[in-house]
């Protein structure tokens, strides 16, 4: 497998170490050379396979500002997925246009798509009803709408969006009915848009995919000659948590969709629309770790390390069950000795990290390093047994800034008084 490319940083226990001291811990330190490398690389290989193409980062997989700046200097055509009002607002004041967004809610409140509209946002619209609740409010000259092909994958079911158990998108039977809609509406431009799940790491799913949305657009222009202007299939691509996933090939992934986007549109002899992309996990997911301190050590019916960060720090083991590597900070390479789980501080039983892992001897006091936790780490970070959030902190080489700052106790109940 290859080497964890932050994995140098987990080794260098002075430099940790001092940033424990100094800003406390548990901290999410994001290194600045890994997110520049992994919007740059995508934005590269797109650019080798397609014509016309534009990446939407989604924002929801973390929106802290300092971030979105530091990506959008790497890739300046680069614009944001949004999918509420929030992350239309911290996006616009962060330098993206809204001509270079797209707006995906689904369940939306009039108030939501206002907020979309205005900001110029590309509406891409989860439901039929979604498009007569946007009616009442005003229409753009172009809406996309999202396919629920009938079929989705993802790294866990609770993150499957596509199939006929997920709550998003317009089903393949209904997606002719809602263009027709808003065509007869007075809309003259279109795109599609298909996101069925995240975490995925088959480089053969993508091009199998734009496959089944090429024959939707076929429909749309066979049955109501409409022409798209872009093509998105959302984000979904995955990376490797533990250490036996294998990276996805990019280069593999994009080469496979451009075969079949271009045999399609060269076939038909019509005009190539643009391929967009909606990635986040794949753009900051491996560019964060989560430093933590033992905090207490157990011996019951089963060993347990405890920890200052738990399920309030990084909700996605207790969530889905999402796995990732922990290391002793300066000890990667340690024997892992005992069988444990690893624990935070919250009154929940599901409060675990890990569970049943192999580990190195730990005492109170080490720290720890919880890997790839870029992506719905701090943005489903939360405050359960008013534990206040963590800091933030940006490392560019072994320069750190803080990027945000650390929640107290006070903050947590400052909308509570007048």
């Amino acid at each position: 497998m290859p080497k964890h490319p932050l994995i140098t940083l987990v080794q260098n226990k002075l430099l940790l170490s001092s940033l424990a001291e100094k800003y406390g811990t548990p901290l999410y330190i994001y290194d600045k050379e890994q997110l520049v490398h992994n919007i740059q690389r995508l934005n590269s290989i797109l650019k080798k396979y397609f014509k016309s193409f534009h990446i939407c980062y989604a924002v929801k997989a973390n929106n802290n500002p300092h971030l979105l700046k530091t990506l959008k200097k790497a890739v300046p055509t680069l614009g944001a997925d949004c999918s509420s009002p929030g992350e239309i607002h911290i996006a616009g004041q962060n330098g993206f246009e809204g001509n270079d967004c797209i707006y995906t809610g689904n369940y939306e409140s009039p108030e939501d798509l206002k907020c979309a509209l205005d900001f110029g946002a590309h509406i891409n619209l989860d439901d039929i009803q979604s498009f007569h609740r946007l009616q009442k409010i005003g229409l753009p000259n172009s809406i996309s709408f999202r396919l629920n092909p009938g079929f989705g994958k993802g790294a866990f079911a609770q993150i499957t969006t596509g199939g006929e158990d997920s709550k998003f998108g317009v089903p393949h039977y209904d997606i002719v009915h809602a263009y027709e809609l808003a065509k007869n509406a007075g809309v003259r431009q279109f795109g599609i848009q298909c996101m069925t799940g995240s975490g995925v790491l088959d480089s053969n799913y993508f091009p199998n995919l734009m496959i089944e949305m090429l024959k939707t657009v076929k429909k749309l222009k066979d049955q109501l000659n409409i022409d798209m202007n872009f093509i998105s299939m959302g984000g979904g691509f995955g990376i490797p948590y533990t250490e036996d996933d294998f990276p996805l090939n990019f280069d593999e992934v994009f080469a496979g969709v451009a075969k079949n986007f271009h045999a399609y549109f060269n076939q038909r002899q019509e005009k190539f629309p643009a391929l967009w992309i909606e990635p986040g996990k794949s753009v900051v997911g491996d560019s964060a770790i989560l430093l933590t301190r033992v905090t207490g050590k157990k011996e019951s019916y089963k060993s347990y390390i405890g920890m200052d960060a738990g399920m309030e720090t990084l909700m996605r083991p207790a969530l889905y069950g999402a796995y990732h590597r922990i290391y002793k900070v300066g000890s990667a390479d340690a024997p892992k000795n005992t069988s444990v789980d690893i624990t935070g501080r919250i009154c929940e039983n599901t409060d675990r990290l890990a569970t049943n892992r192999d580990f190195p001897h730990v005492e109170e006091g080490d720290l720890l390093a919880v890997m790839d936790v870029g992506a719905y780490g701090f943005s489903m970070s939360h405050q359960f047994c008013t534990r206040p959030r963590s800091a933030e902190i940006l490392l560019d080489g072994e320069t750190a800034s803080v990027i945000r700052k650390r929640e107290t106790i006070q903050d947590i109940f400052r909308q509570c008084y007048d």
